[in-house]
This record gives structure tokens, sequence and C-alpha cells, in this order.
């Protein structure tokens, strides 16, 4: 009998046209670290009473579909993320490239997915439909892999024996690495920095309605976040300074390859709190800020993730 390993894991994604309907084509191979996106119904005690000690059949309860994909940051297929986080892109470039692609948060409407997982040897192909991204977040540091984390909220999981994503394409794997990371404030770099961490937000609201297969209805936006947190060795008074006047300034969380391949995501309007700075020890002293971002009226949108690659859409 053949066993399921996740080194032989294969997942698929395409756009959907139609929310909740998976597409006859368009799917593309993705590449990810692990996934918990799958599909669970808890079963309910059953409370009813005059059939002695031992309880009867428990009942089902509704169904719930969600998780997680822990994706690299690269050049190519993190665009595809990027779209379903904040919407399709504004491109600029001719063949044979480079492109520009730029996303912008503050779109009503967010594009719904398929995504199939594949475990060959069972075999056992599970279709999740109606999938929407909830938050996308990733972590800056020295050195270790660069990996993003992608929630997911989806409709509903299908399972079959064969594959249901036909042809899949495939695009070329080019990953940035912390090595190739960059933090700047205000258009500078910012000095002393440790770790920074970002996290994007849709604020998915579910909508669950009485349906006979215990599906929802949709999972629509609300109002989106951008926060994270940057640590510092503690060498100057500047962040606390922007902290006590209660004034903003631009972060800008960047990636680039020797290639021209680069990634930047900028927050227009940085507010930070005011932080504890603790002496630990004999060590460096270090402080954090968890900082937030709002809407900027001179950009007309909290934040602005900039992409380009040799892709010449999304």
């Amino acid at each position: 009998m053949a066993r399921a390993y996740g080194s032989r894991a294969r997942m698929a994604l395409a756009f959907e046209t139609t929310y909740g309907t998976a597409p006859a084509s368009g799917f593309t191979r993705m590449p990810f670290a692990s996934t918990t996106l799958g599909a669970e119904q808890p079963l309910i005690d059953n409370e009813l009473l005059g059939y002695g000690r031992d309880p009867l059949a428990p009942i089902k309860d509704a169904i719930t579909a969600d998780g997680d994909v822990v994706i690299p940051i690269d050049a190519a297929h993190f665009g595809v993320w990027l779209k379903a986080a904040f919407g399709a892109p504004v491109t600029t470039g001719t063949a044979p490239g480079p492109f520009t692609h730029v996303f912008t948060s503050g779109a009503y409407e967010l594009p719904s997915m398929s995504i199939e997982t594949a475990m060959p040897e069972v075999p056992r192909y599970a279709m999740y439909t109606g999938c929407r991204l909830d938050s996308l977040s990733w972590q800056m540091q020295r050195s270790g892999q660069l990996q993003a984390t992608a929630s997911l909220v989806a409709q509903g999981e299908s399972r079959a024996g064969t594959a249901q994503s036909g042809t899949v394409a495939t695009l070329p794997l080019k990953r940035f690495g912390n090595f190739n990371g960059q933090v700047t404030r205000n258009g500078s770099a910012l000095g002393n920095l440790v770790s920074a961490q970002v996290t994007y937000t849709n604020n998915l609201d579910r909508i669950e309605t009485i349906r006979s297969d215990g599906r929802i209805d949709g999972a629509d936006p609300t109002i989106a976040a951008l926060t994270g947190q940057i640590e510092l060795r503690f060498a100057d008074e500047a962040l606390v300074d922007q902290a006590t006047n209660g004034t903003a300034s631009t972060l800008e969380f960047g990636f680039a390859l020797p290639g021209g391949e680069s990634f930047t995501l900028t927050a227009h309007e940085v507010y930070l709190p005011r932080p504890r700075v603790e002496i630990a020890g004999p060590q460096g002293v270090q402080a954090s800020f968890d900082w937030q971002a709002a809407l900027d009226s001179a950009a007309g949108v909290m934040c602005t993730a900039t992409l380009i690659n040799d892709e010449e859409t999304y």
C-alpha cells in the first residue's frame, strides 16, 4: 500500500471566473514549503435522553475550509499571491521584459482562486474552491530562508482520484533571500535593524448562510490592515521621537536580485507606538516598535507593492 509523503506533494492554482467554481484550465504549479489548507467537519454530541447512559450517534456540524500556505518569496510566483492579496496589478513594460507590476491596497473586490493539492501515492487530489487570501505575512532577518505565510479562507473541498487541474503551467523559480533585503525609512536605509515583520490583512468576513451543502456563501474583504514590527539596536532616539510626536514616516521593505528582479512593499504612512526601552543585562540594548500603516492622502492608498520580473501578466 502506498503512503503519502510531502516530498511528492504538488500544488496547482488558478484564478476563478465564477466564485466557487474551479476553472477547466489555466492552473499554475506553485512552490510551497508546507500547508494546512483543508476542510473539516466536527461532530456535535447528541444531547437526547431516555436511551440509557450510552450516547446516541453524533450530529454533523458545519464545514470549515481554510488554512495557511508557507511559500517562498520569489520573483515570479509571488506575484500570484500579491494578486490574491491586492487584486490585479497595473503592469507596464514591453516584451521580452522586464515588466513592472504595481499592486495597491484598498480594492473592494478581490479575486478568488481554486487550489488543488495532490498526493499521487494515495491517490488524493483535493480541490479547494472559492479561496480568498485573508492575510500575507513574512519575517526579515539577517540569515535563514525567506518565506511568507498566506492565510486562506475557502468555500469548500472536493476530492478525486485523479488530477482536476489539467495541463499545469510552470514559472521560473528565482528566490529572494534575506541577504537581498533592505528596509528604508523616508528613503534612507534603516540602521541597526535586527529584524522586521510585515503582515497585510484583508480581514475577510465569512458569509455563513444556511445551505444544504454546509458551505459558506463567500468571504468578503472589510477594513484592511498593514502592521508589523521592527526591532533595532538602540543607537539614537529618532524613532522614539517620531512615536512621541505622533508623526508618520514611510517604510519600504525591499528585495533585489543581481538579474534585475525586485520586490518592494511601500507603507506610505506609518505610525509608531512609544516603546518600553529595557536594559536586560550587559548585552546590547534593543527596542521593538509595533508599527501600523494608514491611508496616505497624497498617495491615495495605504501601501504599494511593486514586483519587477519577466512575467508579462498576472
